[in-house]
């Protein structure tokens, strides 16, 4: 009810005022509010007030605080789970309860037997490991410390991509290992796919129902859709992302390479997109237009058929559906699970036996849609009943490499181009070569920013920082220096990069060589490992440095790691524990634990794929 002047003892700049102020407060922030006024009367009138009212408020006061108190936590990589966390954080406060949002990163162990209701975010990294930030409380959580939490309510909401062995396994283990301690499910995880929006908006829902059946507080169900997902600071996000005009499209690379690497500039301008250094542009890809045609072909279906897309209702061309909106060159487990049962085909079938499980994973790995069609022979079957079986072709992010002071309203990434041969075809990179091939500036991408709180610059300027990023993996470095430049930043800084040759691979030479010259690059190392008979790596450079690195450290720099994960990341962590272990004069597990402090002060930061 909105009050009024005619309603109440209130004048009408009172009215304005309370009218403004009813509708933001929370159910805890009324409670409190009843009961202080309540107290506040009893003390200026009438005392027999008190008696029967103030008891019951403080009571119920004191219920729901304990009740409505609900810690999230979240485990990101690149910044989803963390953008999920703050969403139902604050889908949480709007219904009344009192939220802890925090990084597994910031959160202290020992305060898990306090809690109550606990809702976990976290994605699978690698191979069905935690990410940086979730590691140690996943090695808590599975250690002997772990307490019994036999009060404890969850839900957990995993984070994968089915393309990978270990879908969503740091999301399964905490589920598992929270049950195994006595804790009760909220309502039962949920493992999401790469496109989350629906299943996650879902589960929002599913925790808000449980908790206001658990608690007995009013909570309104009016918001429901993918809506509440989405970036509050602009229209534009992963679910409705921005068309963007290309400005320039070059090779990085010189004359000879045997390497594509394209600096592509984009513009921002009226999108009201905001990123920072460390951020990662996301790109929707189109598929290689000869492959959606050869695809159509071994199925003998025709290009002009109409396809519902089956989540939106949209209708579309066969053609320009498997063109734009479906993903054709990874197949995952699941995939062949549902296309097994759709066409009863026992060859396929016994692809996903148990006893041929490295056969699957091969296949998987090797293989795109167009090798199934013709290894199974899968033709006749009918078009919209089989990519009513595919998934959303996924955004492509890569880390940005431009200072958002430095370049206004634009944008730049840095994309190495995937062409290969495998089985008597020509293989491409879904995005990286349409953006090699097919992308001219004048064209249109959509795009949206993805945020990632786990790669960012120290807030101090005077704190030293030392970057390693091989190839593409320099990327947010050119940002990182771009924006201490722009910020007149004084603290030291030192680059390890590395590629192929010297003298067609050397990524952005010229930006180097200006901040060397200038002094926003103390100091760079490089390494081409095709240059001499023995091939040198970044993490070669790193021993080669190792007291000079080990003073910084000790001086509080901040170490960045961008690149590969499977190899480049792994080397130089190891190059890290030798530097640690060399000139500190430390055991190698006190050197990991050192490490892992550093991962908790944000002073090792990993940004790899």
């Amino acid at each position: 009810m909105e009050l009024q002047v005619t309603n109440s003892p209130f004048n009408q700049e009172q009215v304005e005022l309370l009218n403004r102020l009813l509708p933001l407060l929370t159910e805890s922030q009324r409670l409190w509010l009843n009961g202080y006024l309540t107290a506040l009367q009893g003390t200026v009138a009438s005392a027999t007030l008190v008696p029967t009212v103030a008891p019951i408020t403080a009571t119920a006061t004191n219920e729901q605080v304990t009740s409505k108190e609900v810690t999230v936590l979240f485990g990101s990589q690149t910044g989803n789970c963390h953008g999920l966390a703050k969403k139902v954080s604050k889908r949480l406060e709007d219904q009344g309860f009192q939220v802890v949002l925090t990084s597994m990163g910031d959160f202290k162990p020992n305060n898990l037997k306090k809690i109550q209701n606990l809702l976990i975010l976290v994605s699978t990294h690698g191979e069905g490991e935690p990410p940086d930030n979730a590691i140690p409380f996943h090695e808590f959580l599975n250690s002997k410390r772990a307490p019994q939490l036999d009060g404890l309510r969850y839900s957990v909401l995993a984070l994968g991509d089915t393309s990978y062995e270990f879908f969503c396994q740091t999301g399964k283990d905490f589920d598992k290992r929270l049950e195994e301690l006595g804790g009760k499910q909220l309502v039962p995880r949920v493992d999401c796919d790469v496109d989350f929006d629906e299943p996650a908006a879902e589960w929002i829902n599913q925790v808000l129902g449980s908790l206001k059946e658990s608690t007995g507080s009013v909570v309104t169900n009016g918001v429901s859709s993918v809506g509440i997902l989405e970036n509050a600071e602009s229209e534009y996000s992963r679910t409705n992302p921005f068309q963007a005009e290309v400005l320039e499209n070059l090779n990085l690379n010189g004359r000879g390479s045997d390497r594509e690497t394209r600096h592509i500039e984009i513009s921002l301008e009226g999108s009201n997109l905001q990123y920072e250094p460390g951020d990662s542009l996301g790109i929707y890809p189109e598929n290689n237009a000869r492959l959606v045609d050869e695809l159509i072909a071994a199925f003998g279906w025709k290009t002009d058929e109409q396809i519902t897309l089956h989540k939106t209702g949209e209708v579309r061309t066969l053609r320009d559906a498997l063109l734009r909106h479906f993903e054709i060159t990874v197949l995952t487990k699941p995939l062949l699970t549902k296309l097994a049962e759709l066409t009863g085909n026992s060859r396929l079938k016994e692809l996903l036996a148990v006893d041929h499980e490295e056969e699957l994973r091969t296949y998987l790995s090797e293989r795109d849609l167009l090798d199934l069609v013709e290894d199974y022979s899968l033709q006749g079957v009918d078009a919209s009943e089989f990519v009513a079986q595919l998934r959303k072709i996924p955004a492509r992010l890569y880390s940005i490499s431009s200072s958002p002071q430095a370049f206004p309203d634009e944008v730049h990434v840095t994309v190495r181009s995937v062409r290969y041969e495998a089985k008597g075809r020509d293989r491409y990179g879904v995005c990286s070569v349409q953006l090699a091939e097919r992308i001219q500036p004048g064209d249109t991408l959509p795009v949206y920013i993805q945020h990632n709180d786990n790669f960012k610059l120290p807030e101090n300027g005077d704190t030293p920082i030392i970057m390693i990023g091989p190839g593409t993996g320099v990327a947010p470095f050119r940002a990182f220096l771009g924006e201490r430049e722009e910020a007149g930043a004084t603290g030291k800084t030192w680059l390890f990069y590395g590629d192929q040759h010297f003298a067609t691979d050397f990524l952005y030479q010229l930006d180097w060589q200006r901040w060397l010259k200038d002094g926003v690059l103390t100091h760079m190392d490089v390494a081409f490992s095709r240059d001499t008979d023995k091939k040198v790596y970044v993490q070669h450079r790193m021993l080669e440095q190792s007291q000079e690195i080990y003073q910084w450290l000790q001086n509080g720099a901040v170490v960045y790691v961008c690149g590969d994960e499977n190899k480049m990341a792994h080397d130089v962590h190891a190059a890290l524990i030798t530097i640690l272990e060399q000139e500190g004069g430390l055991g190698p597990a006190e050197a990991v634990e050192y490490l892992t402090q550093m991962q908790q002060q944000k002073r090792y930061q990993r940004d790899v794929y």
